[in-house]
């Protein structure tokens, strides 16, 4: 991120890792990430005009030591539900509502968006409400209670994988940071099986990274696979096959894109919400997914 904004007030913070003021009123926050990266810099506040419309004393971070997975970012915008995360600063500005839609990087010129206030929800979004997590407040958790595989439900996923206790483990988080989409073993062992047992016609290819069901599609052109269907409550979002079965390589390897945790808590990634307008009405407190939301 660029440094060239003026220091105001030294706000301090719990949200941040390490966060502390110097004798000449400027401030220094340090944050790590799950992949490892890591930011350190100033911590100050701005005020941001969006429309000619300006908000006072939003807190910014200002980094000048970002090291790990930001090649190429200019910097990181915050969309949890943490006081410092950007909804939570502005909410009253955008009716505490916004949405985003991700497209395949590997597959599209198409810029994704992001989008704040009334206009970011889609018509044809399908909504499942948000969870409360009082033990951790940051992120988006929703309930999955199944999983379906060429139209029927996977034996063996059911809601109790998934459940968030009332100490604050397990459940499932929506995540835009988190590329593949994590489940509990249990779950994912029984949604790979299910997938194997309707791609016996493929040849396969060996595991790949953490992916453990590749296919070998090299000359073919056209490939029919189950589809995968996750049954959230009051809603049920339809992946597009290239939602689950992505390219590894250049030579027509295909891999099942899901992978198993050994820990309690799930996680829907970004490959698996490439191509859906998701929106998340915080005033409603809901989350909902519109197809093809792109356009």
């Amino acid at each position: 991120m660029n440094s060239g904004f003026s220091i105001f007030v030294c706000p301090r913070d719990t949200s941040l890792d390490s966060s502390g003021c110097k004798a000449r009123k400027t401030c220094l926050y340090q944050v790590s990430y799950g992949d490892g990266s890591f930011t350190v810099g100033d911590f100050s506040t701005e005020t941001l005009t969006f429309r000619g419309t300006k908000v006072g004393r939003v807190a910014l971070g200002c980094g000048h030591d970002n090291e790990g997975l930001f090649v190429g970012a200019a910097g990181l915008l915050g969309l949890g539900r943490g006081k410092l995360s950007f909804p939570t600063q502005t909410g009253v500005r955008f009716n505490k509502k916004f949405s985003y839609c991700l497209v395949d990087r590997s597959a599209s010129s198409k810029p994704s968006s992001v989008v704040f206030g009334d206009s970011s929800v889609s018509r044809t979004a399908r909504f499942t409400p948000l969870l409360a997590n009082p033990k951790l407040d940051t992120f988006y958790y929703v309930e999955l209670i199944g999983i379906s595989v060429g139209g029927t439900r996977v034996r063996g996923i059911t809601a109790s994988l998934f459940k968030l206790d009332a100490a604050g483990n397990g459940g499932v988080i929506l995540d835009s940071g988190t590329s593949v989409t994590r489940l509990t073993r249990a779950a994912y062992n029984s949604l790979r099986d299910a997938f194997r047992a309707g791609t016996t016609g493929l040849k396969r290819a060996p595991e790949f990274s953490l992916f453990d069901t590749c296919f070998d599609l090299s000359g073919r052109s056209e490939v029919k696979v189950p589809t995968v269907v996750l049954h959230f409550r009051n809603a049920d979002v339809s992946l597009p096959a290239t939602n689950y079965l992505i390219p590894v390589d250049s030579s027509g390897s295909f891999c099942f894109a899901f992978a198993g945790t050994m820990g309690g808590l799930s996680i829907i990634g970004n490959i698996q919400q490439q191509g859906f307008r998701v929106v998340y009405d915080l005033a409603s407190s809901r989350v909902g997914f519109a197809p093809r939301g792109c356009a």
